[in-house]
């Protein structure tokens, strides 16, 4: 239970804004004197180090990961929301040598400074990987209860690659050096952690808002004039649809730097959400970003020269920015200035070692049924219950791949924002309409929210019992009694009656900041201490409640926020309501790739953007935009198609449109079989599936540097064409000793190099690293035709490869007792002799035998969609088969 001790004699309601620039203050004046090691003791679960200024705790939790703890006072307790329980204790060794403690593990060591009580991790081969600058604990307070600020410093070499923090919008992929303010906004999701290509992880243990390496001098920027531009623009609300006027207007000042570098910089529009990111420096454009919504902050990496420089920004008329600065430097810090303690874990391995072993400590990943892997087809919104319907058999008819359909807010009509109830004006018959779209093999997808308005039936419950978090409409998931009413409404109201199958918790940040300034978990801790670990509780209330009352069905959760450990939630995340354009979709790219080297496996965007151009159904430059968002999606974890007031249907866009999308609707398709073994993998290996360059190729610079290209699995290099109507496309090809294959041509091409390949409107450049078996079902309607029972099977040579088909029931958790089947397929390429295993384990309604098409791919053969130039065709029965090709 939460106990903390509050200062009675200061007023709750005081606003955080007071504190706010108190708080900063604290933690720039650290007292920076060193930790002396006083003593240590080792009780054989962690070794306690004391300081001359607190407690070190080393706390061994893998053979390959240790959390560190530095504590002066408990000043409060909270629930471990991040990591599981766990009872064992890897094998370690103390002992002191010299001025040193030494701590070993079987893959790691510690070095710890007994005159500053620094830190220095190397890993199993005894290469340093990470070494501790300083750390900090000075007392804070917020809404009159005290606090701490912990700030704990990295060293960072120039030739570090660092990756993760979540889902941004600033475009950066490399965050090392960046600034940036990890808070949880629509269309950003802060996860503080962080992937090197050095060979670790860093998770940074804090629930509040986090400085990932702050910038402590600001300038305050002027308005120029009262008399900008104004507009009138659609929005989306926490009260839906509405129209809103926006002023622009100009704001500038000044800042001196005293030497030539390399500046992080970061504006902060002063306001909870931004409508505009825009600044420039001496006239040089640095960011310029319009969308209806946007996070409060933006950074940025530029070089200035030495002296003065003018700082310039159209924002809009009730922003009130501030510019902050600071020299990158050769260190990576992180700030909480609200906390109990420093707090954080080191991982060390490969990319791969490092995600697996985060997911093992913070909870693994259940499977995702195999039809959320197919086409998710959403807009904003159907109106109906027969639009919904008749758009799904419009689906059918003109046989276009889909298997669910969403459909989004305001279904609950004349009740109130998400009673939980179907207006029956426009929905009649609920329980019928999923009826009717499960017998046409179609999952319904329904909108639910955590706010609720308090004048609904189920708002006035809430109001009386005291479950919102106070002065809003968000229910108070830190408070347990609150999460299950919220749960057992939800139960009652819509999953029972009515076997809906997959649920898109939306605004799960909460919207608008709202722990910002209030209290949380029934009144008794201010909101600033857990402000970035709401979206956790809500999708653990949702799939704990999921797994309890609907036991025989895999969840299906999408949501609009993330934190650490939320993987073990199932809980699929995507990029919120971002704009249309070719700079917001290479955004999207790059911070689903954020999200990923962040441990978080199942994430995509709205294909198409979600605010969209009036003329979207004419205009034939947003179409070919929306092509390319739409040919990426095939190969990020989840394919789907959004749209603020638009009717997304693909044919809407006329008959090239629609044909060329069908093309990517047939390549997801016929990956399925390639995908759903993927997708095991994440589950039983703890892998990733959407994969930046540093999980595979961590020692390749040029590599590294790709903000745009990666993996799909092990095998495939994605390479999307984010510019308007190019002739070619560069594509750099990682270093691999076989080199690489032209999905689309079979053409072999040398790893390590560029290569220019024509650009074709109906796909984006796909290579296949050699040595690479790649599965491929049949062109279907849906995942459920896609059983199985005839395979392609395609061969890259040059270099020996192998991979596992994994295949199951796809809808419950049967797997879990053991009831699924793999076929381990190993290539030889010196003999040229693929062998498929015998099959290991079995489960209902197995396919027994399969038909396989082998193909050893070449120029010509073996090539993008179609089928027809297969080598050998094999009756797989389950019995070891060897294949000469």
């Amino acid at each position: 239970m939460f106990t903390i001790k509050i200062n009675k004699s200061i007023d709750r309601k005081m606003k955080w804004n007071i504190f706010a620039m108190m708080i900063i203050s604290f933690c720039v004046s650290i007292n920076i004197k060193a930790q002396r090691v006083v003593s240590w003791n080792n009780n054989q679960k962690k070794v306690t180090v004391t300081t001359n200024q607190g407690l070190l705790e080393l706390i061994p939790l893998f053979d390959n990961a240790i959390r560190v703890k530095f504590i002066k006072q408990d000043l409060y307790s909270l629930p471990e929301w991040v990591y599981i329980e766990k009872n064992d204790t890897p094998e370690y060794d103390i002992k002191e040598e010299g001025n040193t403690l030494i701590l070993s593990m079987k893959k790691m060591k510690l070095i710890i400074n007994k005159e500053t009580g620094n830190i220095v991790y190397s890993n199993d081969l005894d290469c340093r990987i990470l070494a501790e600058k300083e750390r900090h604990l000075t007392p804070a307070n917020v809404q009159g209860v005290n606090v701490y600020c912990a700030e704990q410093i990295f060293e960072s070499p120039q030739d570090e690659y660092l990756y993760g923090l979540g889902q941004f919008q600033d475009g950066y992929l490399n965050v090392r050096g960046l600034s940036r303010r990890l808070t949880q906004v629509n269309t950003q999701i802060s996860i503080p952690f962080l992937l090197s290509n050095k060979g670790y992880g860093l998770l940074w243990n804090n629930y509040g808002l986090t400085d990932f390496n702050p910038l402590d001098v600001k300038v305050e920027m002027l308005r120029e004039s009262n008399n900008g531009v104004k507009t009138l623009v659609d929005v989306t609300s926490t009260e839906g649809g509405k129209q809103e006027v926006r002023e622009n207007n100009c704001f500038t000042s000044t800042f001196s730097v005293p030497e030539k570098g390399y500046y992080s910089i970061l504006l902060d529009v002063g306001q909870k959400m931004a409508r505009r990111h825009h600044l420039e420096i001496d006239g040089r454009t640095i960011f310029e970003v319009d969308n209806v919504w946007l996070p409060p902050t933006f950074s940025a990496i530029v070089q200035l020269e030495k002296g003065n420089h003018k700082i310039h920004s159209v924002l809009t008329r009730n922003d009130k920015p501030v510019f902050y600065y600071k020299r990158v430097t050769d260190e990576t810090v992180f700030r909480s200035p609200v906390a109990n303690n420093v707090d954080y874990t080191i991982f060390s391995g490969t990319p791969d070692d490092v995600i697996s072993t985060y997911r093992a400590l913070t909870g693994q990943v259940p499977l995702i049924p195999r039809w959320a892997l197919g086409y998710i087809h959403c807009r904003e919104r159907f109106r109906s219950q027969e639009e919904l319907l008749a758009t799904a058999r419009n689906f059918r008819d003109k046989k276009i791949p889909m298997d669910v359909i969403v459909q989004d807010w305001q279904y609950w009509g004349k009740y109130g924002w998400n009673a939980m109830r179907f207006d029956e004006s426009h929905y009649p018959a609920p329980k019928n309409m999923v009826e009717k779209l499960h017998a046409m093999d179609i999952r319904l997808m329904l909108s639910v929210w955590s706010k609720i308005d308090p004048k609904s039936v189920l708002g006035k419950q809430a109001e009386l019992n005291g479950f919102f978090i106070p002065k809003t409409q968000w229910i108070d998931f830190f408070n347990p009694e609150a999460a299950d009413f919220y749960w057992q409404s939800f139960s009652d109201s819509l999953l029972k009656p009515y076997q809906i199958d997959a649920w898109w918790q939306d605004a799960t940040e909460p919207e608008n900041d709202d722990l910002l300034g209030h209290f949380v978990m029934n009144n008794t801790l201010p909101g600033e201490v857990v402000r970035n670990v709401y979206p956790l509780l809500v999708n653990k209330t949702v799939y704990e409640g999921l797994r309890k009352d609907d036991p025989k069905r895999r969840t299906m959760i999408l949501t609009r926020s993330g934190f650490l450990g939320m993987q073990r939630y199932g809980a699929a995340t995507w990029s919120g309501d971002v704009g249309n354009d070719w700079g917001t979709f290479q955004r999207q790219i790059i911070a689903g790739l954020g999200m990923m080297a962040s441990g978080m496996p199942w994430w995509t965007y709205d294909a198409g953007g979600f605010f969209r151009p009036e003329n979207q159904y004419t205009d034939v430059h947003y179409h070919e935009c929306f092509l390319r968002w739409l040919q990426t999606s095939v190969f990020l974890p989840l394919m789907r198609v959004h749209g603020y007031k638009t009717d997304t249907e693909f044919w809407n866009y006329g008959e090239e449109v629609m044909r060329i999308a069908r093309i990517s609707l047939d390549l997801r398709y016929r990956l399925l079989q390639y995908i759903y073994s993927e997708a095991a993998g994440i589950t039983f290996n703890g892998s990733t599936l959407m994969r930046p360059l540093v999980m595979d190729y961590s020692t390749d610079i040029t590599a590294l540097s790709q903000k745009y290209e990666f993996m799909f699995g092990k095998s495939l290099l994605i390479a999307p064409v984010v510019d308007e109507n190019p002739l070619v496309w560069s594509v750099y090809l990682p270093e691999n000793e076989g080199g690489w294959y032209d999905f689309w041509t079979g053409e072999r091409y040398t790893g390590g190099t560029y290569v220019n390949v024509p650009v074709s409107i109906e796909h984006i450049p796909v290579f296949v690293k050699a040595g690479s078996i790649l599965p491929l079902g049949e062109c279907s309607q849906t995942t459920e035709e896609s059983t199985g029972k005839i395979i392609e099977v395609r061969v890259y040579p040059g270099e020996d490869g192998t991979f596992t088909l994994y295949d199951d029931e796809g809808i419950n958790y049967n797997y879990e007792k053991g009831q699924y089947a793999t076929v381990r397929m190993n290539w030889d390429d010196k003999k040229g002799e693929l062998t498929l295993a015998a099959r290991k384990g079995a489960f209902p309604g197995m396919i027994g035998n399969k038909r396989i098409k082998v193909v050893k791919v070449g120029k010509g053969r073996g090539t993008g969609i179609g089928t027809g130039s297969e080598d050998k065709v094999i009756c797989y029965k389950g019995k070891l088969l060897k294949i000469i090709l």
